[in-house]
């Protein structure tokens, strides 16, 4: 399972989402977080997934693979599911037998399934297109009016860094669910505490391995006198090209437009018109 998660691993290929420059992708990133969180409505979500497809297919990342890597998933969903079902009690009520559920937690549960798929293929397409150091110089770029309050490149290899381990990690998870099978531990099957049993088997390990790797890597900056805080210089320039510009002012008026949808309630209204035709079908 853990070896079809694609987040934070970089694929090398020559697609036009590798060849546009780190900090217009960073920016982008935060564009698209954005507009995900803003109440677009049904068609603006639409519209949001067709541009997702569009990325998919410029950075020649299989969508297949994502949704593979999306089954971790499965179960926050289902727990978000029977916690809608519980709480909200608005909309239409639909009866199964002796059970009353309202249309109202389906669609609520559903919007943050799409958000969270949204917001893990946006995650994907940058760091599958993006050279952790590159993300590195992208963010220290980005974020250098900040450097007379913090040290801004401490920050950026802190975020590079973490980007880094997680397929490290990950790997590493999936090694140690293999170990420990192989010794007669059950992560599937059995009841809750045997279960939790298991998971324990798996977390400790896991933790003393992160630990050792992260001491090791300190060990390998300290022999090869990395100083964090003495003045650096570079070989590799970013060069930022019409292109990036372009794409980049393409995204800030799509975001503008969905703003507008969001503030003059247009999203609201063809919600509406497309939650009662749905309701419609299944009278």
């Amino acid at each position: 399972m853990m070896s079809n998660v694609t987040l934070g691993k970089y694929i090398p290929n020559n697609t036009f989402f590798h060849r546009l420059d780190p900090r217009c992708k960073l920016l982008l990133l935060f564009i698209f977080m954005i507009t995900i969180f803003i109440n677009i409505g049904m068609i603006g979500y639409i519209t949001l997934g067709l541009v997702m497809i569009v990325c998919f297919i410029l950075s020649k990342i299989s969508l297949f693979t994502v949704i593979k890597s999306l089954k971790p998933m499965w179960f926050m969903m289902v727990f978000i599911l029977v916690i809608n079902l519980i709480v909200v009690k608005t909309g239409t009520p639909w009866h199964i037998g002796k059970i009353t559920i309202y249309s109202n937690a389906i669609f609520n549960t559903l919007k943050i399934a799409y958000r969270l798929v949204l917001l893990i293929s946006t995650s994907t397409i940058f760091t599958a297109t993006t050279k952790p150091l590159d993300i590195t110089i992208a963010i220290e770029d980005l974020f250098a009016f900040l450097k007379p309050i913090v040290n801004v490149h401490i920050l950026s290899m802190m975020i590079s860094i973490a980007l880094r381990f997680i397929p490290t990690i990950l790997d590493e998870t999936n090694r140690i669910m293999k170990a420990q099978a192989s010794r007669g531990v059950d992560f599937v099957h059995g009841k809750l505490k045997e279960k939790a049993k298991s998971i324990t088997s798996l977390i400790i390990p896991l933790f003393v391995s992160a630990f050792a790797r992260s001491d090791e890597l300190a060990n390998a900056m300290e022999a090869r006198s990395y100083n964090p805080y003495a003045k650096r210089s570079r070989y590799r320039k970013l060069k930022w090209r019409i292109k990036d510009s372009i794409i980049l002012i393409l995204s800030i008026i799509l975001l503008a437009g969905f703003i507008t949808l969001a503030v003059t309630h247009l999203a609201n209204n063809w919600n509406g018109f497309i939650f009662d035709w749905i309701r419609g079908w299944f009278k």
